[in-house]
């Protein structure tokens, strides 16, 4: 259990929570929300790069998908961009899944 910067994080059986959302990261694949909501966000790693001797996210697709399992696949991206580094899309992800999900 660990406060980073007034988010609150635990780990709750198998899955991370971040924001009361679960955070979940197969490979180069993370996804952030519930999937009871009407949206989660996908962020998939496309490129990384080496800075010293770590390896870093350095493209990123963001995507706001809808849960709704009735449309195709192509249709339920609702929201997508390219960004460099994974905090600049993990950041802007999380406000487009906000605002989406406050539409309600």
């Amino acid at each position: 259990m660990a406060d980073v910067n007034g988010a609150h994080l635990i780990e709750d059986g198998k899955f991370l929570i971040y924001k009361g959302r679960p955070l979940v990261r197969e490979n180069n694949t993370i996804c952030y929300g519930d999937m009871e909501d009407k949206y989660y966000l996908l962020l998939t790693i496309m490129s990384t790069k080496m800075v010293g001797q770590n390896e870093m996210p350095d493209k990123v697709l963001i995507q706001i998908i809808n849960t709704d399992k009735s449309l195709p696949a192509h249709a339920r991206i609702e929201k997508q961009d390219l960004k460099n580094g994974l905090y600049e899309a993990f950041d802007l992800g999380v406000v487009w899944l906000e605002r989406m999900l406050m539409q309600k």
